[in-house]
């Protein structure tokens, strides 16, 4: 089955079923980022995991199997997403991406955060003036090596 079929399977059952993908993800025992990635198909879930998902959704074994390949990491339609919500990440990066650089490099000198050792957490902070999204990125700092 391909991963594409795989994840409007699950998500065709997530909505049938009125579950959050925090609702899954304690079924899977992983976070609620990192097993939404997976069912997107950007993660790669151990049997046990794709197994607890399958049966918390009542679906079918080929299913757990699929969610078990090896993802194709960063597969969008295109290369800079023209949805309202993911271009804003991309125009971030071009207003704030010089700055964000700077800023590391002179924290902790030359080298990049890693997308590897990641965590990503997205919170809702209520505001009288509208509520805010709270996105926060932590990744471990690689330096560049020398040799």
């Amino acid at each position: 089955m391909e991963r594409k079929q795989c994840t409007e399977r699950i998500l065709e059952a997530k909505a049938g079923q009125a579950l959050s993908f925090a609702d899954l993800a304690s079924k899977v025992g992983r976070s609620e980022v990192w097993t939404t990635a997976a069912i997107f198909g950007q993660a790669q879930m151990e049997a046990a995991e794709a197994n607890a998902l399958v049966e918390a959704l009542q679906l079918d074994p080929e299913i757990a199997a699929a969610l078990q390949s090896h993802p194709m990491r960063g597969s969008l339609d295109c290369p800079v997403s023209v949805d309202p919500l993911l271009y804003r990440f991309h125009e971030i990066t071009q207003v704030y991406g010089t700055t964000i650089k700077a800023l590391i490099h002179e924290k902790f000198g030359e080298g990049i955060m890693s997308a590897i050792d990641f965590e990503l957490a997205i919170e809702r902070v209520e505001d009288p003036r509208g509520d805010r999204v709270k996105v926060t990125y932590n990744g471990k700092f690689l330096p560049y090596r020398k040799w």
